[in-house]
């Protein structure tokens, strides 16, 4: 029979760790345990529309019970093209090109309204291209480096708040501009012909009223420094991937098939730039799925479709507005799309809804972590200036949609 008694000291101490070994293994476990929380919470807070969505998926299917179907509800197609055209801009940035540009437009002995109003119109322009998130990633840096090197910090809260707003509004005009914007183009299969008599107007007034908050600031004169280091400017990665974007482009306008686009952007980052795979935001990716299978149920759902259905036949521009205050645009936009053939009040209603709350938009979210980031960065003021700014623009747009569609 087995007793403890039996084993000798040393044998015992070769089976179980001392006490000494033990408080470390306990401390080194505690330690893998915070730092694993840790690394939980963090992507929680910076993923947590992603989290939000894969939660609103889970209980769809959970409600449904049709798990087989999921697959199928997901729109590949916006994925495929939102994937190549991400990476694709996500190489144009890396090439320092944009960086390049904004030395150009901003160096130099300037006023603080001119400088203020090209660190604005630079996201305005650059998000009808490169999106609005990338616009905002590329040009709120450019804004603290400009204002920092003119003694002009004070400024930078106000201006980041313009340059969120220059992106969202300016990503509102083209079909690539916003996330939103490429499944309503890709899902209703509109001509770019339509979708601009849709959104033009609406892009005009913004760029009047931006240049006219711009003339809040004064005219104060300082030498504005951007430094660029030339030698990290790459002409053939731009080369390379502004020409992967102008083929994602005709993928988009069903000029070239996806699949073969899909195959080529692949292909030519995995030969040319694999680099380019790790700056894909493949949570945007996953968002867009989740709610894919999200709205998938929610539209086979009877109940969902008399209230969603009926708030879209009644009111569907009003409805997508304020569901874009709640859920943010895009997962909006891909739960409304399945009660409604009316593209245009829908369009409208989530673009205009990317203005409001702070997350009405990812954009919005976006340049608020980027302005956190940088020193003496005030939370306070952001939101405040945040509401201001974007409650007189979103206003001023309803009336705008009010004067051109609806009948007295």
């Amino acid at each position: 029979m087995f007793h403890w008694n039996n084993i000798r000291e040393e044998q015992f101490s070769r089976l179980i760790p001392s006490w000494k070994s033990c408080k470390v293994c306990q401390v080194g476990f505690s330690g893998k345990l915070v730092a694993m929380l840790d690394r939980i919470i963090t992507f929680l807070r910076e993923e947590a529309v992603l989290c939000i969505a894969f939660a609103f998926a889970c209980a769809s299917l959970a409600v449904s019970g049709d798990v087989v179907q999921a697959p199928a509800y997901i729109d590949w197609r916006v994925i495929a093209l939102l994937f190549c055209l991400m990476a694709s801009v996500a190489g144009m940035r890396v090439s320092g090109i944009l960086a390049r540009v904004a030395q150009v437009l901003v160096s130099g002995d300037r006023t603080k309204r001119l400088v203020c109003f090209t660190l604005v119109a630079m996201p305005f322009f650059a998000s009808m291209l490169v999106t609005n998130d990338v616009a905002l990633i590329a040009f709120v840096p450019v804004a603290t480096l400009a204002l920092e090197s003119a003694g002009w910090q004070d400024d930078l809260v106000r201006v980041a708040v313009l340059q969120a707003v220059a992106a969202n509004l300016g990503g509102m005009v083209t079909p690539v501009g916003n996330p939103q914007n490429l499944f309503i183009f890709t899902t209703y299969e509109l001509t770019t012909a339509d979708f601009a008599a849709a959104l033009l107007p609406f892009g005009c007034l913004a760029f009047v009223l931006l240049a006219l908050a711009c003339l809040t600031f004064s005219h104060e004169h300082a030498s504005v420094s951007l430094a660029v280091d030339e030698n990290a400017i790459d002409m053939r990665r731009f080369a390379l991937h502004a020409a992967l974007f102008a083929l994602s482009v005709l993928a988009v306008m069903r000029v070239i098939a996806y699949p073969i686009v899909l195959l080529i952007v692949a292909a030519a980052l995995f030969v040319f730039d694999r680099r380019i795979f790790a700056e894909i935001d493949y949570a945007l990716l996953a968002t867009f799925a989740c709610f894919f299978v999200f709205s998938g149920n929610m539209a086979n759902m009877p109940a969902m479709q008399e209230l969603l259905g009926g708030l879209m036949g009644d009111h569907p521009m009003l409805t997508s507005l304020i569901s874009s205050q709640v859920i943010s645009n895009v997962p909006a936009t891909v739960l409304l799309s399945g009660f409604t053939q009316n593209w245009h009040s829908l369009l409208i209603g989530v673009d205009l809804g990317g203005l409001g709350t702070p997350i009405a938009s990812l954009a919005s979210l976006i340049a608020f972590r980027l302005y956190m980031h940088t020193r003496g960065a005030r939370a306070a003021s952001f939101v405040k200036e945040f509401a201001i700014v974007n409650t007189l623009m979103l206003a001023a747009r309803v009336v705008l949609y009010a004067a051109l569609f609806v009948r007295w």
